[in-house]
C-alpha cells in the first residue's frame, strides 16, 4: 500500500534546500470552534491533510463532529458530512436539537469512489472554487471501497477505503475527517496501519481517572504531522451540545 503525496514530482537525490512547498499547503484554515482548533495546536487544518476521529460509544463523536462542520461553514470553508451509518433525517434531528444554524453540504454514500467524485462536483461549482474544503465521513468501517463486486466488505476494506481517501486529500489539496470505532476496551478497531496511513489522530474519551473530572469527555490529540498536539479539553454534553469545564494546555 502507498500514499500518493504531493512530493512525488519531485526527483530522488534532490537537495531539500530546492523543494518547494506548494502555495496551497500554506493556506491553514480555522474551524471556527475554538476547543476543536485548540487540540489541534491552534493554528488550523493544513491543506492535504487526513485525520481519523475516534471516540467511545456515547462520547458525542457525531454530536462533535456535526457542530465542527456547522462551524466550518461559518468561517468560510465548505464543509461536507457524510453519513454512512444513520439516515439524513437522523441526522437533521440531530442538527435541530444542537441548534445548528449555519448549515453545510451532506451526503449519505457508501462508496468511497462515488462519494469523492460527488465531493469533487461539490469543489468545482464556481462559488466553491477558492474555498477550504472539508469532508467529514461517518464512519470508517461502513464505507466500502468497492474491491469486491458483491459490496463484501473484510478487515482490509478500510484500509482500502482510508488510501483513497487520503491520496485524495492529498492530490486535491483538501482536508477529511473520518471517524473511526473503537471497541469496547477503547482501543482503537481495526488495524494499526490506519494511524500511519493518516496525518492527524483525534480521540473523544470519557475521563475515568481523575475524581473531579470523572465522567466528563476528554479530547486530545495523539497525532497531528502539521501542528502537534495541543489542548487537552475536557467537557460536558447535554442535549444541545458540549460545554468546556476545563482546559490543560500542551507544555
Amino acid at each position: 500500500m502507498r500514499l500518493k503525496v504531493a512530493t512525488d514530482s519531485v526527483d530522488f537525490g534532490s537537495n531539500i534546500n530546492d523543494v518547494i512547498v506548494p502555495e496551497e499547503m500554506k493556506k491553514k484554515f480555522l474551524s471556527g470552534l475554538d476547543f476543536f482548533d485548540a487540540s489541534i495546536g491552534g493554528a488550523g487544518f493544513t491543506p492535504s491533510a487526513s485525520m481519523i476521529f475516534t471516540g467511545e460509544a456515547g462520547a458525542g463523536k457525531t454530536t462533535m463532529m456535526l457542530t465542527l462542520a456547522d462551524n466550518l461553514t461559518k468561517s468560510g470553508a465548505i464543509a461536507v458530512f457524510n453519513t454512512a451509518e444513520e439516515s439524513l433525517f437522523q441526522v437533521k434531528a440531530v442538527c435541530e436539537r444542537l441548534g445548528l444554524k449555519k448549515g453545510f453540504a451532506v451526503g449519505n454514500e457508501t462508496n468511497v469512489a462515488d462519494l469523492l467524485k460527488k465531493a469533487d462536483k461539490l469543489r468545482a461549482q464556481p462559488q466553491n472554487v477558492d474555498k477550504p474544503f472539508m469532508l467529514i465521513i461517518d464512519s470508517l468501517q461502513c464505507m466500502d471501497d468497492g474491491h469486491f463486486s458483491t459490496g463484501r466488505i473484510t478487515c482490509q476494506t478500510a484500509e482500502r477505503s482510508l488510501e483513497q481517501v487520503t491520496n485524495w486529500c492529498k492530490e486535491n489539496y483538501t482536508n477529511a475527517i473520518v471517524i473511526g470505532q473503537v471497541t469496547k476496551s477503547g482501543n482503537f478497531a481495526g488495524s494499526n496501519k490506519l494511524r500511519h496511513m493518516v496525518d492527524g489522530h483525534v480521540h473523544l474519551g470519557l475521563e475515568k481517572k481523575d475524581k473531579e473530572l470523572m465522567g466528563l469527555r476528554k479530547l486530545e490529540t495523539t497525532k497531528n504531522r502539521f501542528g502537534g498536539a495541543g489542548a487537552t479539553t475536557w467537557m460536558s454534553l447535554s442535549k444541545v451540545g458540549f460545554e468546556v469545564v476545563a482546559v490543560a494546555e500542551e507544555e
